[in-house]
């Protein structure tokens, strides 16, 4: 089966425990380094559960909580330290009259400069915007050169107003067999200011989790490809122009010892990437090295710094969790 219960209190009901919470998981540390980023007797807590497949957080600094997917349920929940969880947007990526998918809703979610939320929708297959102040949600793009997206999947918007996407084809009801793509790449694309779309890699055979570093010159995007799981990184110039990218680590080897491939990440202050993948979280110094693993015991799909930036939320299959770390996100 593919998943594990942690927790005899755990149930197929969605719920939200009050402190304390349950807890998770262990810390695999491979360098001294990681003592410096994560407490020795940090514990991994169990926050939510009973979802279906939760995807893409964002912590909302303005009103002090989690959002997040839950993809196939079309819906995004928010969760708060003292309200637990509830239900913010649903639909949240499927408009349409009938099924569509077995993961048809949003998954990827961001804020940008302007305090707006920028979401990925399977469905709709298109990155969307949404003022949290209030208002209604505008397309922000749905098609390159004339053709529409696969399922954009996971964003991130860069200080000077781009945002970056990536379109692999997880959310079309048969993938990359499915009859209606219209592009034939599965790429990283660039939404500029002024609504036009660029489409700036386009070798990666499944590109995923997509971030920047502190200083937002450069791009780190996480490959989900069993032969090739790779986390990429690729300069990112005054012009917001991508160049050569490389492989930063490696996390084939790992893929044949625990399950998972590489998806969301988010960056550090200190510019260290916290990458999921096989196990649950890899911890990635700039350089490249890794440094450790936060050990979910599910797969794990994405992760996000929230509260006061030194908190990293994970959602890892039905369950939110949660670790206290020493390090703070980048934005915080």
């Amino acid at each position: 089966m593919r998943r594990i219960i942690i927790a005899a209190s755990i149930t197929s009901t969605i719920w939200a425990q009050q402190a304390p919470f349950p807890t998770a998981g262990s810390i695999e540390r491979l360098d001294s380094a990681l003592d410096q980023l994560i407490e020795p007797n940090a514990k991994i807590e169990v926050i939510a559960s009973g979802l279906t497949w939760s995807e893409g957080p964002v912590w909302d600094k303005a009103n002090a909580r989690l959002l997040f997917s839950d993809v196939p349920n079309n819906v995004i929940h928010q969760w708060t330290e003292q309200d637990g969880l509830s239900v913010f947007m649903k639909p949240s990526g499927f408009t349409g009259p009938a099924e569509y998918s077995r993961e048809s809703g949003s998954n990827g979610l961001t804020i940008d400069q302007k305090g707006n939320l920028l979401t990925c929708e399977h469905g709709d297959r298109r990155v969307s915007t949404l003022p949290l102040s209030g208002g209604g949600k505008m397309t922000l793009a749905d098609r390159w050169d004339g053709k529409r997206f696969n399922s954009p999947n996971d964003l991130i918007a860069h200080p000077k107003g781009w945002v970056y996407f990536t379109d692999p084809p997880y959310g079309l009801p048969k993938q990359e067999n499915d009859p209606s793509r219209e592009i034939e790449q599965f790429g990283v694309y660039r939404i500029n200011p002024d609504g036009k779309v660029d489409q700036v890699i386009s070798n990666l055979k499944r590109p995923n989790g997509v971030t920047l570093s502190p200083d937002s010159q450069t791009l780190y995007v996480a490959q989900s490809y069993q032969a090739e799981a790779w986390l990429m990184s690729y300069p990112v110039d005054q012009e917001g122009n991508i160049g050569q990218g490389k492989i930063l680590y490696d996390a084939t080897p790992l893929t044949k010892k625990d399950k998972g491939l590489p998806d969301g990440l988010k960056t550090d202050q200190q510019g260290n990437i916290w990458c999921t993948g096989p196990g649950g979280v890899l911890v990635i110094s700039p350089e490249g090295k890794l440094l450790g693993r936060i050990l979910t015991g599910h797969l794990t799909a994405n992760c996000c710094f929230g509260d006061d930036g030194s908190t990293l939320y994970m959602t890892a299959d039905y369950y939110i969790m949660r670790i206290r770390t020493k390090a703070k996100g980048t934005g915080f």
